[in-house]
């Protein structure tokens, strides 16, 4: 099994411990990797190493065949290629997902446009498209300062689903730890109900390892 850790907290690894999404990933992963001691482990911090945005000069990289690129449009794309072949070397995926301002951060959408890529991680096809990023398990742990779980005002859980099974990763289970922005009380409570659903939702891959 191999394990793709990627944090999207504007607050980089270095500094994670204010950063509670990349906590509640780590324990994720922690017992993940406890269940299975072998198992591959790739860390992606996007805060630490903040990935280019999709811009025209991008677009021209990526339309432009490999043979006929700039030596700069080549780097580029190269920076694209790296986050792709992470992901489909993946049989885990563990984001962690804050949100802000209604929304994922910067950085996860900055990584969501890299590994979008016709006829490499999803295809048309007379039948509508087909994603290609197939058989893998995705955890996303969400964290929000207030609670939004199942409201109108969780846009992002939608959006997960929608690019995520659209790239074929379909099996995705969310984790929740809300409430966090709400008082020292509500933000342990949120922690600690996270962390109850870590251990239920890894019940059965700890049972299997």
């Amino acid at each position: 099994m191999n394990i793709l850790q990627v944090n999207s907290s504007a607050r980089s690894y270095a500094n994670g411990s204010g950063s509670i999404s990349t906590r509640l990933a780590d324990e994720l992963v922690r017992q993940l990797r406890e269940a299975q001691a072998d198992a591959g482990f790739t860390l992606r911090d996007l805060a630490h190493e903040p990935h280019p945005v999709l811009d025209e000069a991008t677009l021209g990289a990526l339309f432009t065949p490999a043979e006929s690129r700039t030596p700069a449009q080549t780097e580029r794309v190269a920076l694209d290629d790296a986050l792709i072949a992470e992901l489909q070397a993946a049989d885990v995926v563990v984001l962690g997902v804050p949100m802000y301002n209604f929304g994922v951060s910067t950085q996860l959408k900055n990584w969501i446009d890299a590994i979008s890529r016709a006829r490499v991680t999803f295809r048309y096809t007379e039948q509508g498209p087909e994603g290609l990023l197939k058989g893998k398990t995705v955890y996303a742990v969400m964290t929000r300062g207030g609670v939004h779980r199942g409201r109108p005002s969780d846009t992002v859980v939608p959006y997960l689903q929608t690019v995520l099974g659209f790239l074929g990763m379909t099996d995705v289970r969310f984790i929740y730890a809300e409430g966090l922005g709400m008082g020292p009380e509500a933000e342990a409570r949120g922690i600690a109900d996270a962390q109850a659903q870590i251990a239920q939702q890894l019940q059965p891959a700890v049972e299997t390892a």
